[in-house]
């Protein structure tokens, strides 16, 4: 998946023009997030600026993007001033939790795929560090501080494996906020999940469960579901 060329309209990315990888989680994140007419959103650990891009061409909402790693914010800068959404997404260097201290601004839509690796091996590349692991920013603290930039109405559209997407669920209603939606992710068929797409509301609603399928049991043959939700990015598909 991650090889795939991806095409956003007139701009085309690739992982060979970054030195992050187009991957599936961003991906599903950015095809699954609902736009509901977002007049602003917050996408929080951008890296290249995947998400951000796919939000800007699902939708007509002013995006702030933000990472802490630099050359994510090179890269990020570099793709945004290439699409055709320059003057829509703006990419900044800053942490969450800085931008939460003095909120300026309420989010109609905030999302993240945030780092989910927990107490395991470090990588030995500082930057594919941050990406992965939870020191920079653990879940509880994305919730906390997201639901402090989130307007009454907005909503916050996370990705994780599912143990720890469970977990965030749990810790999310001890600060008041709920999942209003939770699709379950599935490599193949017979396989067991491997993500968890989450949204959140600040209010309680009767939650919306579903399931997506990536590939049929033949390798990269990708089901009529996924085909359909990402057929507007995806080349190949």
């Amino acid at each position: 998946m991650s090889n795939t060329w991806f095409r956003f309209k007139q701009f085309t990315v690739s992982h060979h023009l970054c030195a992050m990888k187009v991957g599936i989680d961003g991906v599903l994140l950015g095809i699954w997030a609902s736009v509901e007419n977002p007049e602003s959103v917050l996408d929080i650990g951008t890296g290249t600026g995947l998400i951000a891009l796919m939000i800007a061409q699902r939708s007509n909402a002013e995006i702030d993007a933000i990472d802490i790693d630099v050359n994510a914010i090179l890269q990020a800068k570099e793709n945004v001033s290439n699409s055709p959404w320059p003057d829509r997404i703006h990419v900044s260097e800053t942490s969450l939790q800085n931008l939460a201290k003095n909120p300026v601004q309420l989010y109609d839509l905030i999302v993240s795929n945030p780092p989910f690796f927990i107490n395991s091996t470090k990588t030995p590349t500082d930057n594919r560090t941050l990406a992965r692991h939870t020191d920079s920013l653990s879940h509880e603290e994305l919730i906390e501080n997201a639901t402090l930039l989130l307007k009454p109405t907005g909503r916050i559209c996370i990705i994780l494996p599912v143990n720890e997407g469970l977990h965030c669920i749990a810790f999310a209603v001890k600060k008041g906020l709920y999942c209003s939606k939770q699709c379950s992710v599935y490599p193949k068929p017979q396989a067991s999940g491997k993500r968890l797409l989450l949204e959140f509301r600040k209010q309680q609603t009767e939650k919306e469960v579903s399931e997506l399928v990536i590939e049929t049991n033949e390798r990269h043959q990708y089901s009529p579901a996924f085909t359909e939700l990402a057929k507007e990015f995806y080349l190949k598909l």
